[in-house]
């Protein structure tokens, strides 16, 4: 990535102040902006996050922001209320005290002398889902956004609930915001207030994670905040950006085909990072992409962006599996519409192991006079190298291979292809079954497959299947009957792919997909009816005259100056006892410890997660998740740890928690959580 020095603006940065809200709480932020910007106003550009400008964004804004400044944006990072030097407390994500709060910060900028009144949101994850929330409320003065990895639906694409089954990760997420949100603010900017500010914010923390499996469905807690609920509610100019390694890959298609405002959409091969130094690489040139979007819809300059294609997509080359990967050959393409005439349906049947295209699948079944059921119980140790839901340390986080978790599933296989293709958009399988508990669920899993047999995973779905994809779906599931017969629709993750000639394509699927998402109260078995079920797969054709899409090469800003004290380390260990079979997972993220140079603050994190299972026992599944998180500069010194973990019984989820906080090596606050949440159809 080229660094910039000099821009077409000089700029001045104020490290930190405070907007005042009309409740009297104070939020900190940070800005870069035109030295000329009072005499000359600018458009500005609003991220606005609970995750620490002072010291947890500090080197990402400092690749980002100047950058965008430089070219006549003033830029400000903001901290949300009750997180970084920012008062009050925080007592979930998305809430409307949130959203108003943001509001008002976009007034109160447009109201700003050095602004003209246009005002732009850009922002990653939580940055990229408030930005989408806040433009369905309208403010005024918000212009255009740019969303990254984010959502439009919070209850079926977030780190909660995937396809009605419960992600480990809402726990893992819980665990992470519980070391967040307890950080006090920093004494050389709050003074001496910051000990008390802290005790108020320690006192009010939440364990998300209980709030949330309250909500196992959803109801009005998840509509509140996903912007599909009324999409033409965004009256703002939108560019989605996603990666393919992201947990988020199904936004952009979605918002790009059902918002009312100018909408362009881009997909590269990234996890849950900014395009211009994310991994896996190719990067791209995204703060380009980004002044010309802000270019035209805040500064009213013509740039190009509206002739620019709906979809600017990555097509992967298919990788061998492996938990790290740093880089993935591809080439870019251009398409008007994500399934659009350039894409064509292949189907292919279910039979005797085979999957095969639909038309020789036909005369296979036809020669038959009985169906063929399949009983499918998986250990529920199925699942071990399914990954990290949302890569985003950076560790050995990717899938890894399929063959072990293969063997514990049902699979059928292709024939080796006779030529390449392009595999874009969201497999469909349609599955015909039955089974023999009133809760059930399954993983889907489409693998290519390597000569020596490795098998790598393309793209997945798991499903509730007590949740229908007609009638009463994710609102109000329904228990299963017992050897009742259901057919479901179970749409996989949108994906683009190339699949070279003599590839072999593998379709798994499992009743486990631990450590991914947590097991069924009772372990099931779903019978499958292969000759009733099918799968589809959206091939792109080869577009006559296809201009290649290109991008300029990825800049930034200087990066922030800091010492290393630490170097990061980052593990991921399977253990198998041999005596009873219990696996373990062990990962530990040490993000190593840092000094910020320009303040002298000192930072240190560590994350620790253990996920325990025997093979034949879903009661038997433990979560246990325990950060380190420390502060320091001279003689001033804080430490939190936090602790949470969770088991279940058949009927309820039981978890607990608890936070100390540390000055110096001296206790001063410690809290602690024990609660039994009912378990409802998952």
């Amino acid at each position: 990535m080229k660094t910039r020095t000099r821009f077409p603006k000089k700029i001045q940065e104020t490290t930190n102040f405070f907007i005042t809200l009309a409740d009297g709480t104070q939020l900190a932020a940070r800005m870069w902006m035109p030295t000329d910007a009072h005499k000359k106003p600018v458009p500005a550009i609003l991220e606005y996050l609970p995750y620490r400008k002072r010291d947890g964004t500090i080197v990402r804004d400092a690749l980002t922001h100047p950058y965008l400044a430089g070219h006549g944006y003033a830029c400000l990072r903001v901290d949300m209320r009750g997180n970084g030097d920012s008062d009050g407390v925080m007592l979930d994500e998305y809430v409307e005290q949130e959203l108003a709060d943001c509001e008002e910060v976009i007034a109160w900028i447009a109201a700003q002398p050095w602004c003209t009144g246009n005002v732009g949101m850009m922002g990653i994850s939580w940055g990229g889902f408030n930005g989408l929330q806040v433009a369905a409320r309208q403010p005024k003065a918000l212009k255009a956004i740019i969303t990254l990895c984010s959502t439009d639906d919070r209850y079926t694409d977030d780190i909660h609930y995937k396809g009605g089954c419960l992600l480990s990760e809402n726990m893992g997420w819980s665990a992470t915001m519980l070391a967040y949100s307890s950080r006090p603010a920093d004494p050389a900017l709050v003074g001496d207030a910051w000990y008390e500010q802290w005790l108020e914010r320690l006192k009010a923390e939440p364990l998300l994670a209980i709030e949330w499996l309250k909500h196992p469905h959803r109801d009005a807690y998840w509509k509140h905040g996903s912007v599909n609920q009324d999409i033409g509610a965004i009256k703002a100019a939108v560019l989605a950006v996603g990666g393919w390694n992201d947990a988020y890959t199904n936004t952009v298609p979605r918002l790009v085909a059902s918002l009312q405002s100018p909408t362009k959409g881009i997909i590269g091969p990234w996890a849950h990072k900014y395009p211009h130094f994310a991994v896996p690489e190719p990067r791209i040139g995204f703060l380009q992409e980004a002044l010309r979007w802000w270019d035209q819809w805040l500064k009213g300059i013509n740039t190009g962006v509206q002739n620019d294609p709906a979809f600017r997509t990555y097509i992967m080359d298919v990788q061998r599996p492996g938990a790290s990967i740093s880089h993935i050959s591809g080439r870019w393409v251009a398409d008007q519409q994500w399934r659009g005439p350039q894409i064509k349906t292949a189907r292919y049947g279910l039979s005797n192991g085979q999957l095969a295209p639909l038309a020789l699948d036909a005369r296979l079944k036809a020669s038959k006079s009985t169906r063929d059921w399949v009983d499918l119980q998986s250990p529920q140790t199925t699942g071990a190298d399914s990954g990290e839901y949302c890569i985003i340390w950076l560790g050995p986080e990717f899938a890894g291979d399929q063959r072990t978790d293969d063997a514990h599933s049902l699979c059928f296989e292709t024939s080796p292809l006779a030529k390449d293709h392009d595999l874009v958009g969201a497999p469909l399988l349609k599955l015909r079954f039955s089974t023999d508990q009133p809760v059930a669920q399954v993983a889907v899993r489409l693998n290519a497959v390597w000569p020596d047999g490795a098998s790598t995973r393309l793209t997945y779905a798991v499903r509730n299947l007590c949740h229908p994809d007609t009638g009463p779906g994710h609102d109000h599931p329904q228990a299963l009957v017992p050897g009742a017969i259901n057919t479901i629709a179970i749409q996989l993750d949108d994906v683009a792919y190339r699949l070279p000639k003599g590839c072999r394509l593998r379709l798994a699927i499992s009743t486990a997909y631990w450590p991914l998402i947590w097991p069924t109260p009772v372990a099931a078995t779903v019978k499958v009816d292969t000759q009733g079920s099918s799968l589809e797969l959206p091939m792109r054709s080869a577009v006559k005259k296809e201009i290649p899409v290109s991008f300029e090469p990825p800049e930034s800003a200087p990066p922030v100056q800091q010492t290393v004290l630490q170097a990061p380390n980052n593990q991921r260990t399977l253990l198998i006892n041999q005596a009873t079979r219990e696996q373990t997972l062990n990962i530990v993220d040490d993000f190593g410890r840092y000094r910020i140079n320009e303040h002298g603050l000192e930072y240190a994190a560590c994350a620790r997660e253990t996920y325990r299972i025997q093979p034949n026992d879903p009661l038997s599944a433990v979560q246990e998740c325990h950060w380190t998180e420390r502060r320091a500069r001279g003689d001033w010194s804080v430490r939190t740890e936090t602790y949470s973990k969770m088991t279940a019984s058949k009927t309820h989820w039981h978890v607990t928690g608890r936070l100390e906080a540390y000055r110096g090596d001296a206790l001063v606050f410690s809290k602690d959580w024990d609660e039994k949440v009912k378990r409802r159809l998952v």
